[in-house]
C-alpha cells in the first residue's frame, strides 16, 4: 500500500490512506466489540446524577460545559473516545442509558453534557439551534429551502458540518429510522484505485446549497471541496441533494460532465 503523506500545500492526491479509520462495513460487523460498548449502572448513574444536578442550577441546557456536567468515571471513558474519533476508527455507538424513562429536557441534558466533554457545541440550522431534532414536520422534501431530516424522506450519505456529530435516538420510528455509516477514507482508497482522476476531482470546490440558511452578506451556497486535506487529516464535506440543488443558483459554479462523474462513483 502506498500510504500518503500530506506536504504543505498540497491539496491533491497523492496515495491511499492507512490508518483505523480506513474500515468496511464486513469487518465492523464482525467485530462489533471494536465499537459497541454498554453503559454499566453505575456509569448510567453518574450521567442521570449530573444531569440532576444540572438542571438544579437553572442553566440553560446550551450553557453545558465539561466543568459543569463533571463525570469523574466515565469522563475517562469519553477522553479516550476523543481520541478514537480523531485517529482512530472514528465512531462508537453507547448503548443502555433508559431514554424511554426521562422527559426530553433531562434527555437533552445528558446529550449535551456527553457532547461538552468532547468538544463544543456548534449550532445546526440559521437558527442557532445546538440540538436539532430529526423528526417529520411535514416538511416538503422538494422544497430546496427544506432540510431534509425535517422529512420523511430517505436521507443519503452525508456529512455534518461538524467535526463530531452525535445522535441519541429518543422514539424509534414505526418503519425505517436505521442509521448508517460509512468509511470516507475507505471510499477515497477505492476510488483511488479505481479512477484515480476522478478522486483528484472531489478536491475541487464545488457548489452546495446553503438550504435557505443563509448568514448575512455570504452567497445561498458555499465553495467547498467534497473532500479536503487540513492538519494532515483527509477531511470530507458531503450532501449530494444540497450539491444537486445548488446548480439552481444562475452564477454557481457549473458541475461538469466529469465531476457529475466523480460525485456518482463517491
Amino acid at each position: 500500500m502506498n500510504v500518503v503523506s500530506v506536504p504543505s500545500g498540497i491539496h491533491r492526491p497523492s496515495g491511499k490512506v492507512d490508518i483505523p479509520s480506513a474500515w468496511e462495513g464486513a469487518e465492523m460487523k464482525a467485530n462489533p466489540d471494536r465499537w459497541l460498548i454498554s453503559l454499566a449502572a453505575g456509569e448510567i448513574a453518574e450521567l442521570e446524577g449530573a444531569a440532576e444536578t444540572y438542571l438544579g442550577s437553572n442553566k440553560k441546557i446550551a450553557e453545558i460545559t465539561k466543568e459543569s456536567f463533571p463525570l469523574p468515571y466515565f469522563g475517562a471513558h469519553l477522553e479516550e473516545l476523543k481520541k478514537r474519533l480523531l485517529v482512530g476508527l472514528g465512531f462508537e455507538v453507547i448503548r443502555g442509558l433508559p431514554v424511554a424513562k426521562y422527559s426530553q429536557e433531562f434527555a437533552a441534558t445528558i446529550f449535551c453534557g456527553v457532547g461538552a466533554h468532547l468538544g463544543s457545541a456548534r449550532s445546526q440550522n440559521a437558527a442557532g439551534h445546538i440540538l436539532g431534532h430529526v423528526r417529520d414536520t411535514g416538511a416538503d422534501a422538494k422544497d430546496p429551502n427544506t432540510r431534509i431530516y425535517q422529512t420523511s424522506e430517505r436521507q443519503t450519505f452525508h456529512t455534518d458540518s461538524s467535526d463530531v456529530v452525535g445522535l441519541l435516538c429518543i422514539r424509534e420510528a414505526m418503519e425505517g429510522g436505521d442509521s448508517l455509516l460509512v468509511s470516507t477514507t475507505t471510499i477515497y482508497n477505492e476510488m483511488f484505485d479505481r479512477r484515480p482522476d476522478l478522486a483528484a476531482l472531489l478536491f475541487d470546490p464545488i457548489a452546495t446549497d446553503r438550504r435557505g440558511e443563509v448568514p448575512e452578506n455570504e452567497k445561498p451556497y458555499l465553495e467547498i471541496p467534497v473532500l479536503n486535506w487540513h492538519a494532515g487529516f483527509l477531511t470530507g464535506f458531503y450532501q449530494r441533494q444540497y450539491i444537486d440543488s445548488a446548480q439552481r443558483f444562475p452564477d454557481a459554479p457549473r458541475l461538469t460532465p466529469a465531476h457529475v462523474e466523480a460525485l456518482d462513483l463517491f
